[in-house]
């Protein structure tokens, strides 16, 4: 009998690198889920700013308003700014989010000295307008279509028995935001996911196609900011193809316009024909 795959999380991060927002619904856009990762701290030269560097910016927690955004601090007592959905300001400015070139557009400099203050480094909040297309990587897409500021994707997807097995693995169990994944998957086995390939989540297609490597960030405790050497030392050990270290799915919305909600019902319509060489790793 076939197991009953279920989305269970659906999450976005309006601000890259910036505390998560659990949402019941979404809609799905060329870039990824509606308001993912369209906004981006840059430094003064225009280049990404990530907690790989200011473990702090796990510490600014997202609001979804009706009209914008509103950034608070997890442990400080400091004054929420608010951020419309559009920018105040028109002028176009340059950033560079790794190997990408994008244009932005700066939201305000009374948003950018906020942040300033708060992570104390100079730097400014900057939004993608619907003019700026960031091609995904052509190895593993086709031409026009497009990712947000992410790190390389749309949609990073993970199966939660897969978590449920590291957890079994580790001396202290981490929870499932050290991954900040977007959809959140019940009812597979363990690292199922691997080697999944077109799919729909209530009939709306998706292709997954490329495990998702991973970096220092999944080290950093989103509550506290601080870092321990968990959960990468563990993964290392069971996970690792070709100095990778990998844990959840990226994945392709092929349904611009769809709206997915927490309990539709996941359909696996194909599968890799090459077993990930990490999948039957117990």
């Amino acid at each position: 009998m076939t197991a009953t795959l279920n989305l269970s999380q659906i999450n976005i991060y309006p601000i890259k690198s910036l505390g998560g927002i659990s949402l019941t619904s979404s809609l799905v856009e060329p870039r990824g889920l509606q308001y993912d990762r369209r906004w981006l701290l840059v430094d003064a030269t225009g280049e990404a700013l990530t907690q790989r560097t200011l473990p702090e910016m796990a510490l600014l927690q997202v609001q979804l308003l009706p009209n914008g955004l509103q950034v608070s601090h997890k442990t400080k007592s400091l004054e929420a700014i608010f951020i419309p959905f559009e920018p105040i300001t028109s002028q176009p400015l340059w950033v560079r989010i790794w190997d990408d070139t994008c244009l932005a557009q700066e939201v305000a400099p009374t948003v950018s000295d906020w942040f300033s203050e708060v992570l104390q480094k100079s730097c400014k909040l900057v939004y993608m307008p619907e003019k700026s297309k960031r091609q995904v990587d052509l190895t593993y897409a086709r031409a026009g279509e497009i990712v947000s500021f992410a790190d390389s994707f749309p949609i990073l997807l993970i199966g939660q028995e897969s978590l449920v097995d590291l957890n079994n693995r580790l001396p202290e169990p981490v929870p499932m935001d050290r991954f900040r994944p977007n959809l959140v998957v019940t009812g597979s086995f363990p690292y199922a996911e691997d080697n999944w390939k077109d799919f729909t989540i209530n009939s709306f297609p998706f292709k997954v196609v490329k495990p998702c490597a991973r970096c220092s960030l999944t080290t950093i405790d989103q509550q506290t900011g601080q870092k321990s050497k968990e959960p990468l030392r563990t993964l290392a050990t069971y996970r690792n193809s070709n100095n990778k270290i990998l844990f959840g799915q990226n994945v392709l919305p092929l349904s611009p316009g769809a709206t997915i909600q927490v309990g539709d019902q996941l359909e696996i319509l194909s599968y890799h024909t090459t077993v990930s060489a990490v999948a039957s790793i117990t």
